[in-house]
This record gives structure tokens, C-alpha cells and sequence, in this order.
């Protein structure tokens, strides 16, 4: 690929002064209130392309500049957070993976067992009833029992 930027630019070159050696004319330019400019034709010619191209390729190149900046900082922030120390899966000597730390269980005071709530679940420490949860029984697992009869076929469905 460098190879054919190499041509490229090798052949504008060549075109540019050919060009420039065969139009190696003076030419005389009107320009504002009886001023004229006498310039060689090339000059001009180049001089108008660079006019016209220079602050729009400097436009293009703040505007890449601009989005290169902003894709490395959105991928610097999708980058996943660091490990800590126990799980990053750093091998040992062996070469194995080291083993991941275990998790530690909650409290003896804020564990509770999975099953039936207990009076003290149900209407809290201080032994005032808790607000239900509209549509469903105070655990919020299930529905509310809706007639007489579901709550006979399951007492623990519902319970107030």
C-alpha cells in the first residue's frame, strides 16, 4: 500500500511540473481599485487550488482528530472494571488456575430460611401489621387467594 502512495504522489509531481513548464507564463490580475498583480500562470493556479483546499483539509483533520479522541474515551469507558485479587484468575506456580475465594454467607441476623414466614415475619418486630402488597400475599411471591374456597384448599396462600 505505501508503495502506491509513493506512485501517486511521484506522478502528481511529474504532472505538476509539466504542467508548470509549459504554462511558465506571466499573466496579469485585476484585482481592486486599478490594482493589478502581474504573477506566473502556474503560481496562480496552484495558488488558487491551496485556497481552496488548505481549510478544508484542515477542517477534515480537526474533525478526525475530534472523533479519534472521543472513541478512545467511550472505549476507555466500556472497558470491564478490574478484578479484585481473588478473582482475577491469576495462575499459581503450577500453572493451574487459582482457585476462586468462596462466598461468605450473610449474617446469622439478616439470613433467613426459605419457607413459611413466621408471626414475627408477618407482622414485623414491633408486632404491628405490615402494609400487604395489593394483588399478591405478604411474601409477594404469589397471588392472593380469591374466594372462600382457594383459601380453604391453601391456607398458607393467603394469610392475615
Amino acid at each position: 500500500m505505501q508503495f502506491l502512495k509513493t506512485v501517486f504522489w511521484v506522478a502528481l509531481a511529474v504532472a505538476l511540473v509539466v504542467f508548470a513548464a509549459n504554462n511558465w507564463t506571466p499573466v496579469s490580475i485585476g484585482l481592486w481599485g486599478g490594482l493589478r498583480m502581474d504573477t506566473k500562470l502556474p503560481v496562480l493556479v496552484i495558488g488558487a487550488f491551496l485556497l481552496g483546499f488548505l481549510p478544508l483539509y484542515l477542517i477534515y483533520r480537526t474533525m478526525l482528530w475530534r472523533m479519534r479522541r472521543r472513541i478512545a474515551t467511550l472505549e476507555a469507558s466500556n472497558r470491564p472494571a478490574p478484578l479484585d485479587a481473588n478473582r482475577t484468575g491469576e495462575s499459581d506456580r503450577t500453572g493451574e488456575d487459582a482457585p476462586l475465594a468462596p462466598l461468605q454467607p450473610s449474617t446469622p441476623e439478616t439470613a433467613r430460611p426459605a419457607g413459611p414466614l413466621s408471626e414475627t415475619d408477618r407482622t414485623g418486630p414491633s408486632g404491628t401489621d405490615r402494609p400487604s402488597i395489593s394483588g399478591t400475599d405478604r411474601t409477594g411471591l404469589g397471588p392472593v387467594a380469591s374466594d372462600e374456597s382457594d383459601r380453604r384448599a391453601n391456607p398458607e396462600a393467603n394469610t392475615l
